[in-house]
């Protein structure tokens, strides 16, 4: 029954997503983890002859889903890709589990259903509070998201920075953060890349002088350079997901 129930959602979520409007972004719904989610979606109109890349924002503290999907929007159409950008269940912060990986893989899993998605392009892209989940997110599902790019965020806690040990994959990451960011400091972020290559992870990390916390003033920018980044990176093999088992606080 339980099966039954959650093929019976996606076939909802697909027949949504296929009545879709051209070049608009569109709110769409799920149920995950028992729960109606929210989230956004666009799909440029050149995509659909060929598997597309995916692209998973995850937006800053006190933001909603479709905020980086406008900011991305003009790129995306231009290079075909496809956006995706969940709502946090707390806008002002992410969580483990009730945001992820379960919810991240049941969006990308229910737009695949629906549009022709190159599993093995399938990326991360956050800002702030949605930056610092994207890394843990890379984390956790190597094998399952090609490579991530963020902008302003970096682990601060010995919890996340411990976490570097749990990809079973050598994913990519790149990190872009304004040297007079007043939220993650150059320490902070420059920290977490020693602890990435510590660790045998590939890490770009680019320092955008007299730039500050404002990513939206110089998203365009910011966007190109993350887009370089992502689309020189795939899977060399299917995509696998973890399943983990989690603590109430979000440990292990």
């Amino acid at each position: 029954m339980i099966a039954l129930f959650r093929h019976a959602v996606v076939a909802v979520a697909v027949l949504g997503l296929a009545a879709a409007p051209a070049d608009k972004i569109t709110k769409e719904s799920i149920v995950s983890g028992g729960q109606n989610r929210t989230y956004y979606l666009y799909v440029p109109p050149n995509a659909g002859s060929a598997p597309a890349p995916l692209i998973v924002m995850l937006h800053g503290s006190g933001r909603r889903g479709d905020v980086l999907l406008d900011a991305w929007k003009g790129l995306a159409k231009k290079e075909g890709i496809i956006l995706v950008g969940p709502d946090a269940s707390d806008p002002r912060e992410w969580n483990v589990p009730q945001d992820g990986p379960e919810f991240l893989y049941d969006v990308v899993e229910a737009v695949k259903q629906a549009r022709r998605v190159d599993p093995r392009r399938v990326y991360m892209f956050g800002h702030s509070a949605g930056a610092v989940f994207g890394l843990y997110m890379g984390l956790l599902e190597s094998q399952y998201f090609a490579a991530v790019a963020v902008s302003a965020g970096a682990f601060r806690s010995q919890a996340e920075f411990t976490s570097v040990d749990f990809a079973k994959r050598k994913i990519p990451f790149a990190v872009f953060v304004g040297t007079n960011d007043q939220f993650f400091p150059l320490a902070a972020v420059r920290a977490t890349r020693d602890a990435f290559v510590a660790a045998g992870l590939p890490f770009d990390l680019t320092e955008i002088k007299g730039h500050d916390h404002n990513y939206y003033g110089r998203a365009d920018e910011i966007n190109k350079q993350a887009w370089k980044f992502l689309a020189s990176q795939s899977l060399s093999a299917d995509p696998e997901f973890e399943r983990h088992s989690f603590r109430q606080d979000g440990e292990w």
